[in-house]
């Protein structure tokens, strides 16, 4: 019933998701390419997501190189990754093993949100830091423009971005 907060609930509450991007690899040039990238809305415990997904990136990666030709994305987080599906012994692919699909846009940071979104990251992911600095990492994120949620058998809800940052998970 509260498909908006279940989609920040989720988003807190993982630490990795799968960020389909459409690549400009040779040989798979405008196909689509899916690939598992940490992030975070914020440090860990109730009421501190932003909602914002961080992640800490480098040109290095091919994921981002494909972002570099086409910024549009999606980014999709399950409860699978977390004990509550286990617990429940619901199969990944349940939708009571709840996931979000969000579509919209890959970006850096600005200076002024370059502290939030190092704080978000490392408080999840502390190796982080001490990732080779030659690879010239940069924290981006993902601006939301649409929003899925699968939690209940159905069919997907639809969530606005507006909806999404007014409520608290």
């Amino acid at each position: 019933e509260e498909a908006a907060r279940m989609a920040r609930f989720v988003l807190h509450n993982c630490d990795w998701g799968a960020l389909a991007t459409l690549s400009a690899q040779e040989g798979l040039r405008g196909r689509p390419f899916a690939n598992v990238f940490s992030l975070s809305d914020g440090p860990p415990g109730p009421l501190s997501g932003s909602g914002v997904p961080y992640l800490y990136l480098t040109d290095m990666e091919i994921s981002v190189q494909d972002l570099e030709i086409n910024s549009n994305a999606s980014l999709t987080v399950s409860l699978a990754q977390t004990p509550y599906c286990k617990k429940h012994r619901y199969d990944p692919q349940n939708p009571l093993c709840a996931h979000i699909i969000f579509c919209g846009s890959v970006v850096k940071v600005n200076d002024s949100e370059a502290g939030m979104a190092k704080k978000a990251l490392f408080s999840r992911h502390p190796e982080m830091e001490s990732w080779p600095k030659d690879h010239n990492w940069f924290f981006a994120k993902f601006n939301i423009t649409n929003i899925w949620v699968l939690d209940y058998f159905g069919g997907l809800k639809i969530v606005t971005p507006e909806e999404y940052y007014s409520v608290k998970p």
